[in-house]
């Protein structure tokens, strides 16, 4: 979320869940739409949000009103059956020039690929990096193919800060480690 701007003007959260991030973006936005699927939590989101629809994003997004600055798609893409197309439509209620956030589980994170090979099988969980609910995975090349073939202009991609130790892996690997330790990554587009 630092790389939104100070200013967010009307935000649409995909997937907000009990409002967490609202929360945190409430001083910086206008306004606040939620979309959510589970209904305990966007009945929690509603103490947050200034409206919150409640459903899947592929049933609701038509009854979401007007046009949104900053859009918002954290831990959502990797359990739709069709995320360009999610992609795609929400471009209808994009503003001009506004900005697209969205985060995936990372598919090269090595626990996946040590379990694969040594253990023989992939591991769902209940939740997690591994929920049992994810239709897809993605490594970072795929996640720009994704938003950009749904009509958005990726400006940056990346993962959350390294610890200590994931930043002496980078350096002694030249830049190739990453793509194994982190367990997400993120995209940041703007409508073209």
């Amino acid at each position: 979320m630092a790389l939104l701007p100070p200013r967010l003007g009307r935000v649409l959260d995909i997937g907000c869940g009990a409002g967490g991030v609202g929360r945190a973006l409430r001083p910086r936005a206008e306004s606040l739409t939620g979309i959510e699927l589970d209904p305990q939590a966007a009945e929690r989101a509603r103490e947050v949000y200034d409206a919150v629809h409640e459903g899947a994003v592929e049933e609701v997004l038509g009854r979401v009103d007007g046009q949104f600055d900053v859009i918002l798609a954290y831990d959502v893409l990797e359990h739709l059956v069709d995320p360009g197309a999610v992609l795609r439509r929400v471009r209808e209620v994009a503003a001009p020039g506004a900005l697209l956030h969205v985060s995936v589980p990372n598919a090269r994170h090595w626990s996946l690929v040590r379990d694969l090979v040594l253990k023989g099988t992939f591991g769902y969980t209940e939740s997690g990096h591994r929920d049992e609910t994810h239709l897809r995975w993605l490594t970072p090349r795929d996640l720009v193919a994704l938003v950009g073939g749904a009509g958005w202009r990726v400006e940056r991609g990346g993962h959350a800060p390294l610890t200590r130790a994931g930043r002496l892996a980078e350096h002694l690997t030249g830049g190739r480690s990453a793509e194994f330790l982190v367990h997400q990554w993120w995209a940041l587009a703007r409508a073209s």
